[in-house]
């Protein structure tokens, strides 16, 4: 190509995913060729949204058609890259991109050099894009094959947070038998012996047992799901956590599916429903709480957390939080959305049985 036109700097530049670019240079190492870039921040932007059909420019490093705000023009400017021409390349009229030769020599190249150019382009343009398309495959069987680890790795998430909930119920049964148990115990033994206590004593003794047993059943909540279900542990967490302050309602539109869930998803949901109220009630000054279990399409479940406080901020204070309830939700393969209009609303859904 050198022997036809003169050239410090060629490239093609190839039209990619929507509004994207990339670009495969010879010559000088610019960082065009090292990253994709946008249509709209492309010097040659006005061949590929059809603006003009060529571009020829005696010094680019003062034309505003390569040089104007946020296009990315460093190349041009740093190399001195001053005479310029640009031609799309088309198969079956269809443009996938353009050839682009640049010198820095000013005024080099003339009408005559646009249409060796073009020719050039003709040529080239039906290798090129078949080698640009074997690389958009290989590059969609890298994607397939990085979700596919990442699937693998959330089953091992799920697999990690079913033994560890294993092992949280053993130490609550422990707690339960070590400390509840005994406590109650001691106090009927305290409060049936031949000298009882005197019924204040006994009533404070008997608050500390209460709170002790409060803070175990508060970590404990799971358990409640394999008891009473879903709806119910839900029911119960969240009128601990508005504790009054706020109206609570829970509806289970969907006959208790939830609890058809395997349990691993369901705790996992149950994590996210509660993170929400926590948020709702701890820091969004709600006065009304409404969760709503529902099935907005056959085959998929959906869990809604919406309350009417001051909504999430756009920089939130506390981030990890939200970061959990996302990490839940791609454990279970669910979408998490969380939008904010006179409070915030808290979407979980994912597939379910019938």
């Amino acid at each position: 190509m050198a022997s036809a036109i003169p050239f410090t700097h060629a490239d093609i530049c190839l039209l990619d995913r929507p509004g994207w670019v990339v670009s495969y240079e010879t010559g000088i190492r610019t960082r065009w060729s090292r990253a994709s870039g946008r249509v709209d921040h492309a010097p040659i932007r006005d061949i590929l949204t059809g603006a003009c059909d060529v571009m020829l420019a005696e010094d680019a490093t003062t034309d505003p058609r390569y040089t104007y705000p946020c296009a990315s023009c460093e190349p041009i400017l740093n190399h001195a890259l001053r005479a310029r021409v640009n031609v799309p390349m088309r198969i079956q009229g269809r443009l996938i991109g353009t050839l682009n030769l640049s010198h820095s020599t000013q005024g080099l190249y003339d009408a005559g050099t646009v249409a060796r150019a073009r020719d050039i382009a003709d040529t080239l343009a039906p290798h090129v894009h078949a080698l640009h398309q074997a690389e958009r495959i290989r590059r969609g069987a890298r994607s397939i094959e990085l979700a596919r680890a990442s699937d693998e790795g959330l089953r091992q998430g799920a697999l990690e947070l079913t033994q560890r909930l294993e092992q949280e119920r053993q130490r609550v049964g422990m707690d339960l038998h070590d400390q509840t148990l005994a406590d109650l115990s001691r106090l009927l033994r305290e409060a049936t012996g031949d000298r009882p206590l005197p019924a204040s004593e006994l009533a404070a003794r008997l608050r500390d047992t209460i709170d002790d047993l409060r803070r175990i059943i508060d970590t404990a909540v799971p358990t409640l799901l394999d008891l009473f279900g879903f709806a119910h542990a839900v029911r119960v967490h969240l009128e601990r956590a508005a504790s009054g302050r706020a109206r609570t309602t829970v509806d289970d539109g969907t006959d208790g599916a939830p609890d058809r869930l395997a349990p691993t998803v369901r705790t996992a949901l149950f994590r996210i429903v509660q993170e929400a109220v926590n948020n709702a009630t701890r820091h969004a000054g709600a006065a009304q709480i409404r969760v709503t279990v529902a099935r907005p399409a056959p085959g998929a479940l959906a869990v809604t957390i919406r309350d009417d406080g001051c909504g999430i901020p756009p920089t939130p204070a506390r981030q990890s939080g939200l970061s959990h309830m996302r990490t839940r939700a791609r454990l279970i393969s669910a979408r998490l959305e969380i939008t904010g209009d006179g409070g915030t609303t808290v979407t979980v859904t994912l597939e379910a049985p019938q």
